[in-house]
């Protein structure tokens, strides 16, 4: 399963034709990253992203901005274990909530605040990450073993990667930057499906 995480500054083509040639490939879910995005902003660009998503019925998943998940009544929030502690009493807003962790006991935490998946990172080595040592396939193993929930790699994560984090016990991988600049972004489920 590949859930693909946007950043629009990495894309080399027009960012809304790349979410809709990845959508056309039917991941699990796209992720709406775009961090640097105030709220306004943030939700003009979900509001296109979720008529991709729609068209080609693929989860949105809603980065960090609860409270614009909550207005356009979008089932899918991801959260980091700050955000996930803090409004742990409005979760029951969304029927799938994921959350980011670095530990097993973050991943434990996250399962009992009541996430529903888990992003574990980072695998591999990556850009977005320079200087910060990757926690390794070994984190992962321990992270699957440790929850119920399925767990997704994130980190460097390539083609070449994905048997590895499989044998790991990951339910699957989260991708960005081959996302934003890969040449055939439909093909990108394919390529990164167990």
């Amino acid at each position: 399963m590949l859930i693909c995480v946007t950043n629009r500054k990495l894309c080399r083509d027009d960012f809304l034709k790349q979410i809709n040639l990845i959508a056309k490939g039917k991941p699990k879910g796209i992720m709406l990253r775009e961090k640097d995005l105030n709220l306004c902003q943030y939700e003009n660009l979900a509001l296109k992203v979720k008529s991709i998503c729609d068209t080609h019925q693929v989860p949105l998943i809603i980065n960090e901005k609860i409270e614009i998940a909550a207005k356009m009544k979008i089932p899918y929030i991801h959260l980091s274990m700050a955000d996930l502690r803090i409004y742990k009493k409005e979760l029951h807003q969304f029927t799938h909530i994921g959350a980011s962790i670095h530990s097993t006991s973050e991943a434990k935490e996250a399962e009992k605040l009541g996430a529903t998946y888990l992003v574990a990172g980072h695998i591999f080595a990556t850009d977005c990450k320079k200087g910060i040592p990757p926690k390794g396939i070994s984190f992962l193993k321990e992270v699957c073993n440790s929850v119920v929930i399925p767990v997704f790699a994130i980190g460097g994560i390539t083609k070449t990667k994905v048997k590895a984090v499989k044998d790991a016990g990951a339910a699957g991988v989260c991708i960005m930057s081959e996302a934003m600049t890969c040449l055939n972004p439909l093909d990108l489920a394919e390529s990164f499906n167990f």
